[in-house]
């Protein structure tokens, strides 16, 4: 009986060391989880300094510049513009990101590899280049302090200094610059202020 004691008691520590182990490893998930979204909203938060930096450096340089067409006005084409590529929108502007750490300063459009991107207003295109966080990347200015992204993009077939038409194809969707997935993210800015799309664009993504 002695001998069936300790035979139960040496199961019984081999069982609550094992629980023991699987906790430990669980609390090294848990923490290694943490680690990583710490890691992954300092990345964010960089990417996001890395385009603000960009975006007042085209804003010094472009200063001033206007359209010299007889086109209406950027400013009085609000709810009016077309989306740039057809697709739902999965993540809206002003939305929850990285656990409620950050907001969308744009919306992100569920879109097909290789689709069509177009450009929503006439303008001449102020970057098209890969930047860190955003994939191929293309900022058009539109006059009156109005500028659009278009980020994560396969292809651009337009370069800085090319002046664009309103619905002319820019880009191509893809998933440059880190996404999981194809889509287009896609921002409208006023003054270097991001603004919500979903409020200049007809509502028919």
């Amino acid at each position: 009986q002695l001998n069936q004691y300790h035979q139960y008691l040496k199961q019984r520590y081999a069982q609550l060391a094992d629980k023991q182990q699987q906790r430990q490893k669980t609390l090294a998930r848990l923490n290694a989880s943490i680690n990583n979204k710490d890691q992954q909203l300092k990345q964010l938060a960089q990417d996001r300094a890395h385009l603000e930096h960009l975006l007042q450096e085209v804003i010094e340089v472009t200063a001033g510049w206007q359209p010299q067409d007889n086109s209406q006005p950027f400013a009085k084409l609000r709810g009016k513009l077309p989306w740039p590529t057809k697709g739902a929108i999965v993540h809206s502007f002003g939305s929850s990101r990285s656990a409620g750490k950050m907001k969308w300063n744009g919306v992100m459009i569920n879109a097909s590899q290789g689709a069509e991107v177009t450009a929503i207003h006439r303008g001449q295109v102020v970057f098209a280049d890969y930047l860190r966080g955003h994939g191929l990347l293309m900022i058009v200015d539109h006059g009156d302090n109005y500028m659009s992204l278009y980020a994560h993009n396969q292809a651009l077939y337009k370069t800085t200094g090319d002046r664009v038409k309103a619905g002319e194809v820019i880009a191509n969707v893809g998933n440059s610059g880190g996404l999981a997935r194809a889509g287009l993210y896609f921002e409208i800015r006023f003054r270097g202020q991001p603004t919500n799309p979903a409020k200049w664009c007809r509502n028919n993504s």
